[in-house]
């Protein structure tokens, strides 16, 4: 199926070099994007959205999440919560382990059991499309006494991440360190818990000292998860390290703060990725992400389209995943929204820069519709949208 998106009066690229682009039509087919501004001979599809001036950006990369088993997690006993955050626009989620297994026993994990529970976890979870929304789930928590015939089961299952969070951290680095050589000698990413401990109370503080020697891809929820590091050690993790470093929901807001200006400062947001830290502790936050995108642009005097872009290019590209950019070949995975009746300005970025949250009318992921008229989680923007039969015999739909 192709679908003409017209009349677009705001496009968020994704890109942080590029945030936003005078785009008013994109051409969708084969779920990917065929064409931006299309030329009127080359722009007829089987599907039309008119969205009379409303913003296109892109699905939202929740880089941080604790899914279970589907759309239950057991730590907070909710149900149909991917569903719930696919409405508030994140279409893609990055597992950063999956913990919360009822019954484990977080002071005798074995190599075995992590492997077992990482492998199963993308077998079940990882392996359907839950609400439509991309669940990228089977991280693996390592532990000591890991051997490369680990590794080698991890990869072959498709597992893409490995975390330290349940690690002992220790003077002695050999093990830590050929952890990381395996895993990105078998395409697998590294993430690491840093802070004070988590929920469980089972792992380690994991601050600078760590991190200098570690060296891994993402250093998860640097300004708290829900516990930051010191003042002191983000300042330093900023300036002496080069990795990804992410902000998460359930985090101090003035440790983040810190830790965005600094990094604008230095001009490295290129670095900043965003995700939720949900469910857990913190709870369900189906507008999590979105929460992210206006405290930073708020907050942190970060614009309306740098915003969009850490929590879509940015977080996607630290993950290794080849979406979250709107350009011509790549997935079309996209929200359609606006301002909200009695929200700052008219615009979307108005609304964003003063911290208001957007009306969401339709997310597609790969071209297809997964919300359409209006978003469950957000409210109504102050125009929405129908779907309605053409001339032409196909669908279109108008904002009004």
């Amino acid at each position: 199926m192709s679908i003409l998106i017209k009349n677009i009066g705001e496009f968020f690229t994704g890109d942080l070099m590029q945030p936003t682009a005078p785009v008013t039509s994109i051409l969708i087919a084969e779920g990917q994007i065929a064409a931006l501004n299309p030329e009127a001979e080359n722009s007829k599809a089987d599907v039309v959205l008119d969205v009379a001036g409303c913003a296109v950006m892109p699905g939202l990369v929740d880089g941080h999440v604790h899914p279970m088993f589907g759309e239950w997690t057991p730590a907070q006993d909710a149900i149909g919560w991917i569903g719930n955050y696919l409405h508030g626009g994140t279409t893609t989620m990055i597992s950063a382990g999956e913990l919360h297994v009822p019954g484990i026993d977080y002071d005798n994990l074995s190599p075995e059991l992590v492997t077992s529970l990482a492998v199963v976890t993308a077998a079940t979870t990882g392996r359907v499309r839950w609400s439509g929304v991309k669940v990228q789930a089977g991280t693996a928590l390592v532990v000591p006494r890991m051997t490369e015939t680990h590794f080698d089961r991890l990869a072959e299952a498709g597992v893409k991440w490995v975390k330290f969070l349940f690690y002992p951290f220790s003077q002695d680095t050999t093990e830590a360190r050929n952890y990381v050589a395996w895993s990105h000698a078998r395409n697998m990413r590294v993430k690491v818990h840093t802070g004070g401990v988590s929920r469980s109370g089972s792992s380690v503080v994991c601050g600078y000292n760590v991190l200098a020697w570690l060296q891994p891809d993402v250093a998860a929820h640097v300004s708290g998860g829900p516990i930051p590091m010191s003042d002191e050690d983000i300042d330093a993790v900023v300036d002496r390290t080069s990795f990804a470093l992410e902000v998460c929901s359930s985090g101090n807001y003035r440790s983040t703060h810190r830790l965005v200006k600094r990094l604008a400062s230095r001009g490295e947001l290129a670095r900043l990725t965003l995700g939720t830290d949900t469910p857990g502790g913190t709870g369900v936050i189906p507008r999590g992400m979105l929460r992210n995108v206006l405290y930073l642009a708020s907050m942190c005097n970060l614009t309306p389209g740098q915003a969009v872009a850490v929590a879509t290019g940015n977080t996607a590209r630290a993950h290794g995943l080849d979406i979250g950019i709107l350009a011509e070949g790549r997935s079309a995975d996209l929200v359609v929204c606006g301002s909200v009746t009695g929200s700052a300005g008219t615009t979307l970025s108005d609304a964003v820069a003063h911290g208001d949250l957007p009306g969401i009318t339709h997310v597609l992921i790969d071209g297809e519709f997964v919300v359409t008229e209006r978003s469950r989680q957000t409210p109504p923007p102050a125009k929405r949208a129908f779907f309605c039969c053409c001339n032409t015999g196909g669908f279109e739909a108008r904002v009004v």
